[in-house]
C-alpha cells in the first residue's frame, strides 16, 4: 500500500528532553492507527512532526511524497490538535464555510455537519456551543477539506460516553470511505473501538507496532480474577486490583502464578483466567520500558 506518512529515524529535543529517540514509522493509504503511550511519551511530537508543526532534531519526516513544512503538501491533510480555540462570535456553520475555503476539494456542509452530529448547531454560536460540542467541531474542521489522512491527537477528551461515540461513527465513516487516520487516545477502549493497527510509544521510542490483538498475544499478559481475603507476594504480577469482592492480577505468566498461590496455602475460590485487554498490555508493554530505562 501507498505511504502517505513516514518517519525514518527521526528524534527531536527540546533542550536536554529526548521526546523521540530514533523513530521509524510508516501509516500506509486506507489505515486507521492507533497512537498509544503515557503522559511524555512522544505521541503529540510526532503527531506534530508529521503536520509539520515541528522539525525533527535529526532524521526525516516525509508527508504525502513531499515535506510537511510545505503548504501545498499539508493541504492533504486534517488535524484536530489536543487544544483548539475556535472564535466565539462565529456561527458553526461560518467556521465550517471559512475553514474549507483553505482546501481547493472542499467536503459537502451538510454531509460533514451531519457526520458529527452538528447538523442543528449549524447557525449556533460557538460562544454559546457546550465543550463537548466545540470538541466535535474541531474533530469535523479537520475532514472540511477532504483530506487523504487525517490527524488527531486525543479526539475525545473531555466528552461523555454519547457524544464520544458519536464522534466515533464520523471517524469510522470516513475510514470506511477509504480514508487514513492516525489517532492518540488516552482511552484504550477508544483504540480497541476504532483501530485496526496500534502503535504503543514509550520514552520516545516505538514498543510495538501490530494488530490490536497481535500486541495482547506479544506481550502475554492474562488477568487473573479471584476471591481472597489476603495474598502473598506471587511472581510475574504487572498491576493488581480489588474491586467488589474480587482481586484482579495481571500477570505474565498466570501458570506460575497459580501454583506458587496453592503452595502458599492462601484460601480462595471463584479462580477466572482470561485473555488480556489492550489496556493490559500497554500496561504490560510500558512497565517493562520503564524497567530497562
Amino acid at each position: 500500500m501507498t505511504v502517505l506518512a513516514r518517519a525514518m529515524e527521526a528524534s527531536r529535543r527540546y533542550g536536554d528532553v529526548l521526546a523521540l529517540d530514533r523513530i521509524s514509522l510508516d501509516i500506509r493509504a486506507g489505515e486507521l492507527v492507533g497512537l498509544l503511550g503515557p503522559n511524555g511519551a512522544g505521541k503529540s511530537t510526532l503527531i506534530n512532526l508529521f503536520v509539520g508543526l515541528r522539525r525533527p532534531t535529526s532524521g526525516t519526516i516525509e508527508l504525502l511524497g513531499g515535506s510537511p513544512t510545505d503548504p501545498a503538501v499539508r493541504r492533504g491533510i486534517g488535524v484536530t490538535p489536543q487544544e483548539t480555540g475556535l472564535p466565539e462570535t462565529l456561527r458553526v456553520g461560518e467556521i465550517v464555510d471559512f475553514v474549507s475555503a483553505h482546501f481547493p476539494d472542499r467536503a459537502d456542509k451538510g454531509e460533514l455537519l451531519a457526520r458529527f452530529g452538528l447538523s442543528d448547531l449549524v447557525k449556533r454560536q460557538v460562544g454559546g456551543l457546550s465543550g463537548g460540542q466545540r470538541r466535535r467541531l474541531a474533530v469535523a474542521l479537520a475532514f472540511a477539506g477532504n483530506p487523504r489522512v487525517v490527524f488527531l491527537d486525543e479526539p475525545t477528551t473531555g466528552l461523555d460516553v454519547e457524544a464520544r461515540r458519536a464522534l466515533w461513527d464520523g471517524v469510522r465513516s470516513f475510514h470506511e470511505g477509504g480514508g487514513t487516520v492516525l489517532l492518540t487516545s488516552h482511552y484504550l477502549e477508544e483504540i480497541e473501538a476504532l483501530a485496526e493497527r496500534a502503535v504503543v510509544v514509550g520514552q520516545g521510542r516505538v514498543l510495538a507496532d501490530d494488530t490490536v490483538r497481535a500486541i495482547r498475544d506479544v506481550v502475554g499478559v492474562r488477568r487473573v480474577s479471584l476471591i481472597a481475603d489476603s495474598l502473598p507476594e506471587l511472581p510475574g504480577v504487572v498491576t493488581s486490583e480489588r474491586r467488589d469482592g474480587r482481586v484482579d492480577l495481571v500477570t505474565t505468566d498466570p501458570d506460575r502464578l497459580v501454583v506458587e498461590l496453592v503452595r502458599s496455602g492462601t484460601p480462595f475460590s471463584g479462580l477466572e483466567i482470561r485473555p488480556s485487554t489492550l489496556e493490559e498490555a500497554f500496561l504490560a508493554l510500558t512497565s517493562k520500558e520503564s524497567a530497562h530505562v
